[in-house]
C-alpha cells in the first residue's frame, strides 16, 4: 500500500527544511527522523544533503556518521532498496549513493566515500573509495559560449591521446 498524499507532502516539506535549515547535528537529524530515516547519535548532516524523498525509511544512519554538503542518498531506483551507513563512516561532498530495487548498499564502519564519488555497491569497513582523477581529454579550438553552437564546439575539439601505461613504466626504469 502506498503512502498517503499527506504523508508524502509532509516528507517533502520536512526534507526541504532539513536541506536548507541550520543544525547539522541537531535540527537536520531530528527532521530526518520525523521523515522515517533511522538516524543514530552524533550524526552530522551537512548543508543541502538529499536523503531519499520517496523512501526515507529505507535509509539507516548509524552513530557518529558524517554526511558532507550536497551528498545525495537515493534508496530507490525502480522500487525501494536500502542504504546503510555504518558507525563512524564519512560521506564526502557531492558524493552520490544510489541503490536499486531489492538491493542494499552498506558503507562499512569507518569507511570513507571521497568527494564526488558515485557508489552503487557496498563499501567494506575502513575502506576509502574515490572517483578517478579528472584529466584533460581534448584541446579546444572554440570556447563553449552562448554564441558558440554545440556543432562548432565539437568540431573544434582535438583529442589528447592517452599515454600508454606500458611505455610509461618502461621509461621509469
Amino acid at each position: 500500500m502506498g503512502k498517503s498524499f499527506l504523508r508524502r507532502t509532509s516528507n517533502r516539506i520536512l526534507h526541504l527544511v532539513a536541506r536548507l535549515g541550520p543544525g547539522s547535528q541537531s535540527l537536520r537529524p531530528f527532521l530526518h527522523r520525523l521523515r522515517g530515516v533511522s538516524v543514530g547519535n552524533g550524526v552530522f548532516i551537512g548543508d543541502d544533503v538529499y536523503i531519499d524523498n520517496e523512501y526515507p525509511e529505507c535509509v539507516e544512519i548509524h552513530d557518529n556518521v558524517s554526511i558532507s554538503m550536497r551528498a545525495i542518498l537515493i534508496a530507490h531506483t525502480r522500487g525501494p532498496g536500502r542504504i546503510v551507513l555504518e558507525r563512524d563512516s564519512f560521506i564526502g561532498p557531492n558524493a552520490v549513493l544510489c541503490c536499486y530495487a531489492g538491493r542494499e548498499i552498506r558503507i562499512g564502519a569507518g569507511a570513507v566515500v571521497a568527494a564526488g564519488a558515485v557508489v552503487t555497491r557496498s563499501v567494506p569497513a575502513r575502506t576509502l573509495v574515490a572517483p578517478p582523477p579528472s584529466r584533460a581529454v581534448a584541446r579546444l579550438q572554440k570556447p563553449l559560449t552562448l554564441q558558440t553552437s554545440i556543432d562548432e564546439f565539437l568540431a573544434g575539439m582535438v583529442p589528447i591521446p592517452r599515454p600508454d601505461p606500458k611505455r610509461r613504466k618502461q621509461e621509469m626504469r
